[in-house]
């Protein structure tokens, strides 16, 4: 009698060497932001891309000898968080300087200038984000600080970033009498008397301090950027759209990848300014592609009018001080045709336009550069008072609204108090800042901060843009509270939006196969908290190209 044929199960083939992984990250919730797989609890990594998302069957199929197992527990994951507006580089190296003045008061701004190490031979006192309205009795001007300071030459930077005071004695260093005249529309205004009250206007009138400011040397600003990227990746930022393409940037970028890794990506658009033509336009598009291991120069940044605090805005109908009814290009049939050269050669652009009219400039301007601008994303900037009809022409033209809901939370009031609101009145005040109404239009939005101009933090940004009010103050009233976006929508303006504000969305802003492992790890779930707990919700790490870049 022979034995019973006995029949084992064959063992399990070995995973093909491509579908092995090299890090494979485990969490007890992932919000994936993909509407084919909502969550997950696995994400497999292999070099900088997602390998596959799902349960843990992702571990037993795609582990290694050589995977490295990452479990964050009760954690939740995130696609990578990404600021679509910020400077991290011009902010450091050319706007914020000095005494942090942030939401001072004029004896508070007096009192932490005295406070701060003077610089260079002359004894400079430098300072960034003031804020307008500590100016309420009177215009702003630089003469304010000349008694105070013991006629020290003074140099703030408004919050606006458009604009700057200087003090008597900073003038003359600078050599600063009036009169001088600007190919956009800068300024150097003028008191009663004829002579600078110190207020610069826009970019042409604020460098002419530039010779003679403090120096700071090139390891100064290595340091000072690759700090401020360390901040930002210590926020949960994955990535950020760097809007200029300041003087140094790239040579500092390649310092610091000579040294270490970015903490987190860089996607650079260089300016566009009045007064260039196609020499200047042919020398932008030949910075296209550039890049480094984590940074890249794509696209350009237009910019057709300034900020509604200081004037220099772009209105319909000018404010009640007859002013911010003029566009940065002073012939804006020039900005259009410059448009349409980039539009055509297939770059992307993003148009700062604050006012009513110069955000309907710049529709139209996308509209009249032909079929070309279905090709990449078209975006414009800030939009911070806009009519119904505005709004139907963005969900008509399909152009990206690039907004920074925190420049209403931080720098307007309910009760219309504020520069901002006086000067435009009851009816257009109304329309700032119309999140919620794009979004519901069916608008890309993507949300950012605009660092320096207001604070960073994306989990505080995405907070004020739910709450309509400054996160960190509980007992003030919303700015227009119909326009806030729900838990989802902020984040989405951090994820998939952003992604989509850059023509990425087919490779990131979701935990999806084939995109980018890019990730945010936070120690719960942001959209099951309230706004003031996503605020301090901790975050946990974040990974970048598939390798953790902060946390553990």
């Amino acid at each position: 009698m022979t034995a019973p044929e006995t029949t084992h199960a064959p063992a399990p083939a070995p995973a093909p060497a491509h579908s092995i992984a090299d890090t494979v990250y485990l969490a007890a919730h992932i919000e994936t932001f993909d509407e084919q797989r909502p969550t997950a609890r696995a994400v497999a990594v292999r070099g900088e891309r997602i390998l596959a998302v799902g349960g843990p069957e992702v571990l037993d199929a795609h582990r290694g000898p050589a995977t490295e197992v990452v479990d964050f527990g009760a954690a939740t994951l995130l696609p990578g968080l990404t600021d679509a507006h910020s400077h991290p580089v011009g902010g450091v190296t050319g706007l914020a300087r000095g005494a942090d003045l942030t939401d001072l008061t004029l004896p508070a701004v007096i009192e932490a200038l005295r406070a701060t190490e003077p610089l260079g031979e002359q004894g400079w006192l430098l300072g960034w984000g003031l804020d307008p309205n500590v100016f309420a009795d009177g215009p702003m001007n630089g003469r304010v600080f000349a008694e105070a300071l013991e006629g020290r030459p003074v140099h703030l930077r408004l919050r606006d970033a458009h604009s700057a005071v200087a003090s008597p004695a900073a003038l003359a260093l600078a050599g600063i009498r009036g009169g001088e005249t600007f190919a956009d529309s800068s300024s150097v205004e003028l008191g009663p008397d004829g002579t600078p009250t110190g207020l610069l206007l826009e970019a042409g009138a604020m460098g002419l301090m530039d010779p003679v400011l403090p120096r700071f040397t090139f390891e100064d600003d290595v340091e000072a950027v690759l700090d401020r990227l360390r901040q930002m990746a210590a926020c949960g930022l994955t990535g950020a759209h760097v809007m200029d393409l300041a003087d140094g940037t790239l040579e500092l970028l390649e310092a610091i990848e000579e040294r270490t890794e970015l903490p987190l990506r860089l996607r650079l658009s260089p300016w566009c300014m009045p007064g260039t033509g196609v020499a200047d336009w042919d020398a932008l598009c030949s910075l296209q592609g550039r890049h480094g291991r984590r940074w890249t120069v794509e696209g350009v940044k237009f910019f057709v009018d300034g900020t509604i605090d200081n004037g220099t805005a772009w209105l319909e109908h000018p404010d009640v001080y007859g002013e911010n009814q003029e566009p940065a290009w002073r012939d804006p049939g020039s900005y259009a045709r410059a448009l349409r050269y980039f539009v055509r050669a297939g770059i992307p652009t993003a148009t700062h336009a604050i006012g009513d009219a110069g955000v309907a400039h710049a529709l139209a301007a996308i509209e009249g550069a032909g079929d070309a601008r279905h090709l990449v994303p078209h975006r414009i900037e800030h939009i911070e008072t806009v009519p119904d009809e505005l709004v139907e022409e963005f969900v008509r033209l399909g152009v990206v609204a690039s907004m920074q809901p925190v420049h209403g939370t931080h720098h307007t009031r309910a009760d219309r108090t504020d520069n901002w609101s006086v000067r435009l009145g009851e009816e257009r005040a109304a329309r700032g800042w119309r999140c919620r109404d794009l979004r519901d239009r069916g608008v890309t939005l993507a949300l950012g901060s605009d660092w320096p101009v207001t604070p960073s933090d994306p989990r505080a940004m995405m907070a004020d843009a739910q709450l309509r009010r400054p996160v960190e103050r509980p007992g003030c009233a919303p700015v227009q509270p119909e326009q806030a976006l729900t838990a989802r929508m902020a984040h989405e303006g951090y994820t998939t939006h952003a992604a989509a504000a850059a023509g990425h969305a087919g490779h990131a802003g979701r935990v999806k196969e084939g995109h980018l492992a890019d990730l945010t790890v936070l120690a719960a779930n942001p959209l099951t908290l309230t706004p003031e707990q996503q605020a301090v919700n901790p975050v946990l790490a974040t990974v970048v190209q598939g390798r953790i870049q902060h946390g553990a």
